[in-house]
Formats: C-alpha cells, structure tokens, sequence
C-alpha cells in the first residue's frame, strides 16, 4: 500500500429523495474500491460529501472544506464518480479541476477512460460537462412544464402553507393524495371576521378586541392577535377561491448606472416605463445596390 500518496473522495446527490434511496452510499462504495484498486488507503476525514446539494452552485459545504483542504496541502489525489458529481455548469468543472491543479491535486473520475491527461482526454470531460448541463437544463424544463400542467388540473398546491382554517393534510396522510382539510371552529372565525368588516364596517383594531373578549387565539397560539394577522387573512385569496399558481416571473437584472449621490431622483412613471419595457433588440441595417 502506497503511503506517499494521500487521496479524498467527493460524492454528490442533488435532492433529499436520491439521498433516501442511497444514491450517494452507491457513489462512496464505487470510490472506495477504486482507491483500494489503485493500493491507497482512505481515511474517513477526506470523505466529503454533500447530499441534497445542487450542482447548478458552488456553494456546498463539503466542497468548501475540499477546498480549504486541498488548498492547505493536505490531499494529493481527488476521486470523483463523474465531472456533473463535481459541477453541473462545465464553467464550474473548469474552475475547479484548474484550482485543484494548481494546488497539485490529481482528478480522477471513476467513468474516465482517459487517465492521461491527453487532448482526448480533457475533449472527453468537457463533452461530458457541457452533456450534463444541457441534461440539468431539460430537466428543469421538463419539471416546469409538468408542474404547470398539475396546477392547471388542481393537483398542485399554490400556498406556502396551510391558511388559518385549514390544516395540510401530506400525501402519506391522504393515502396517496395531499390536500387541505377544513378545521371548522378556525373557518368559523374566519367566516366571522368578514362578516365583521364587510357588514358590519369594524376596523382592524375593532376585530382585534371582539377576538380578545371573545378569547379566540391567534393562529401563533397568542391571546392577543395583531392586525397585520388579520389583514393578511382579509386578503389572502385562498378563502375566495382565486390563488393562482406562477403569478411571479424572474427577469434578468438590467445593467443601470447607479444614481450618484446629488443626482435629482428618477419619477415613478418613469420608472414603471423602464420595468415594463421589453428588451431592445439590436437593429441592423441593410444596404441597398
């Protein structure tokens, strides 16, 4: 068994399920029996591993403290299962294996038939990264469109959470199914309170004392409620039935020069104009003969 040289084993899984279904204990034998192979000896403190961490970033704790580790010295050899265990982004997997080459650590991926760091061989990892973001890219494309047209037939819920009156009921709960249960003496308040400010005209501080004489808790199991509670109960539109899934959309940030201190403030329509205006194309132009 070869001394000299001190190896670490990193391994990945991108989801808490895949973690369940010991995903990333298959990876850790696979390494493991591949240092035993090469006559090196593993210790337990360079395993690094990350279960239900993305690829799509390179915020992950353990490979953080690869880093820090491989950047003190104190590893000699990495092996990985395959470079999108490593990053998903090839941009990513670039940044890495030349970080790692430059503290003098060795990269060996277990599906890497190249060894030598040839032409062939380093052509080979970088068609499997850019492989394995085109993959990440399908798939969240694909989970999109499918969680969209679940919501389109009800199965899918649009709430952060169960509203007051409602309790969630999970999947293993529900035989299969997850939905929300009614809790009646909650739904009655609740039906109380619009009754209170659509009919009967209370404010917010008016409902606030009718609920304390009457010794209702609020949903925090407080005997005082506060008004932004009751408020965001007014408006919460699952109680009339209008929640609306993927009503919030991400928009590249535009690059705009910050305003300097004593430069005269931007007015309101101006902004909206700005926010609301679609992304100018380049214009080209054609001459004629």
């Amino acid at each position: 068994m070869d001394d000299t040289i001190r190896p670490a084993a990193y391994g990945r899984v991108s989801s808490d399920k895949q973690a369940d279904e010991l995903t990333i204990d298959s990876q850790v034998a696979a390494l493991r029996q591949r240092i035993v192979e090469d006559g090196l000896k593993l210790d337990d403190e360079l395993c690094f591993l990350d279960e239900g961490y993305s690829g799509h970033t390179l915020i992950r704790p353990a490979l953080e403290k690869l880093r820090d580790v491989a950047h003190c010295g104190g590893i000699d050899r990495l092996y990985v299962h395959s470079p999108d265990r490593l990053a998903r982004k090839y941009a990513y997997q670039v940044v890495l294996l030349e970080e790692l080459r430059k503290c003098g650590v060795e990269v060996v991926f277990l599906n890497d038939l190249q060894q030598e760091r040839l032409a062939e061989g380093e052509l080979l990892v970088q068609v499997q990264g850019m492989i394995a973001e085109y993959e990440r890219a399908k798939i969240l494309e694909r989970t999109r469109r499918g969680r969209r047209f679940a919501a389109r037939q009800g199965k899918v819920s649009v709430l952060g959470h169960a509203p007051y009156g409602y309790r969630y009921v999970t999947r293993h709960e529900g035989g299969g199914e997850a939905r929300y249960e009614v809790m009646a003496e909650e739904a009655r308040v609740v039906q109380e309170m619009f009754a209170w400010v659509a009919l009967e005209g209370l404010s917010l501080s008016d409902v606030v004392r009718r609920l304390g004489e009457r010794g209702v808790l609020s949903p925090t199991g407080n005997t005082r409620w506060d008004r932004a509670t009751i408020r965001g109960i007014l408006m919460q539109p699952a109680y009339t039935g209008t929640a609306k899934y993927g009503k919030t959309r991400l928009f590249p940030r535009e690059n705009q020069r910050r305003p300097k201190r004593g430069d005269p403030p931007v007015p309101r329509q101006e902004k909206v104009a700005k926010a609301t205006a679609p992304p100018r194309s380049k214009k080209t132009s054609l001459c004629r003969p």
